[in-house]
């Protein structure tokens, strides 16, 4: 067994992050495209909407962004907490 701890991983590399967002848009779209195929049973008139579930995820996790950001600023810790 070799100790090698001077080479990168798998993330690190900038051409292995490109290749994973492709995989993830391309899943993206198939997933909204799936969507136009699939039937679902809908429980209520806004559900009809193109891609609704999608537009629903990207909001919530917007949303969630700017709630955390704003928690930020009541939980956050000085730098020198931990040393005084």
């Amino acid at each position: 067994m070799s100790d090698n701890h001077d080479s990168d991983g798998w993330f690190d590399k900038p051409e292995n992050v490109r290749k994973l967002l492709k995989v993830f848009y391309v899943i993206c779209g198939l997933l909204v495209l799936v969507d136009f195929i699939v039937h679902r049973h809908i429980y209520h008139d806004w559900e009809n909407i193109p891609a609704f579930y999608a537009i629903y995820g990207f909001v919530g996790c917007v949303v969630l962004v700017l709630i955390a950001k704003e928690m930020r600023k009541f939980l956050m810790r000085g730098e020198d907490y931990y040393d005084e």
